[in-house]
């Protein structure tokens, strides 16, 4: 990596650290760390689960326990157990805590405009178009890429939305019925793998794979929300799969794909697939691809 690169990241980590306030222990004033007052904003005022609280910000069960702990004993927070499943606790604020979140709603608001002020307008456009690129740039260092049960429902969505668009995008359509299977039993351990990618808790793409044991591994239902693409989030996806597939101990991986999805050909070819002659009676298939893993 280019040390100049590395050298102009971190002192745009420092000065963004600086302008927020996030130096001390009293972030926005109010005698608790930044970190503290980011949960009381996640949890908002309806609540929600831990689990998608560790999901969302990326926390350990440790830290987590330990800052809503402190919330509690300020009186903020209370955590409970939710009516449909006695299993799941929520974080949920306290009257106290929803007066605090909405002053520091107020003096987020503040922060942001003090770093305004100084400016003009035209420089106030210029800053805020460099930070929604600058935010969009981010985000695919904060994705997490993890094996899914197919039966999830975050998987379940995944796949339906996958349908929905080969169903938009085909010139007859799509009909999953006449698609060579993948279907949920088809995609668990020994049998084959989905991988699902996620943002802050959401997910926003799919990658399964089916096994064939030191055969090559077939790779179906590739993914991505269009809210995510030009991220690098379909050859981040392809990667994983790829590591699994060698994990299983596939020596190659085989694709089919169709001509109406040119972004996924493209993407397949500078992934190193090569086209090769057809291998299935894929009905909706035009190209057939296939990588030797090395």
């Amino acid at each position: 990596m280019n040390p100049t690169v590395i050298s102009q990241i971190r002192s745009f980590n420092r000065t963004v650290a600086e302008g927020i306030g996030a130096l001390n222990d009293h972030f926005l004033g109010r005698g608790r760390p930044m970190g503290e007052s980011r949960l009381l904003w996640e949890i908002g005022a309806q609540g929600v689960d831990l689990r998608v609280l560790r999901e969302r910000l990326g926390l350990d069960s440790g830290y987590l326990s330990r800052t809503l702990a402190s919330l509690e004993r300020q009186g903020l927070v209370t955590i409970e157990s939710r009516p449909d499943d006695r299993r799941a606790r929520r974080a949920v604020l306290t009257e106290a805590g929803r007066g605090e979140r909405d002053e520091l709603e107020r003096l987020s608001d503040a922060v942001a405009g003090s770093m305004l002020e100084p400016l003009s307008e035209s420089q106030r456009e210029r800053l805020v178009a460099a930070m929604a690129e600058v935010e969009r740039l981010l985000q695919p260092s904060l994705m997490r890429f993890a094996l899914e049960d197919p039966t999830s429902d975050d998987a379940r969505w995944c796949i339906d939305q996958y349908f929905a668009e080969l169903n938009a995008r085909f010139d007859a359509g799509f009909d999953p019925s006449l698609s060579l299977s993948a279907d949920a039993r088809e995609l668990v351990a020994p049998q084959g793998a989905l991988i699902v990618a996620r943002l802050r808790g959401a997910a926003l793409g799919c990658v399964a794979l089916k096994f064939h044991g030191r055969s090559a591994a077939e790779l179906k239902r590739m993914w991505v929300s269009a809210s995510a693409r030009g991220l690098g989030v379909g050859r981040r996806l392809l990667a994983e799969a790829e590591q699994h597939a060698r994990q299983s101990g596939a020596k190659a991986v085989r694709l089919e794909t169709n001509k109406a999805l040119p972004e996924a050909v493209k993407l397949y070819r500078q992934a190193g697939y090569v086209e090769v002659a057809p291998f299935s009676d894929e009905p909706y298939a035009d190209h057939w691809f296939e990588k030797i893993l090395r």
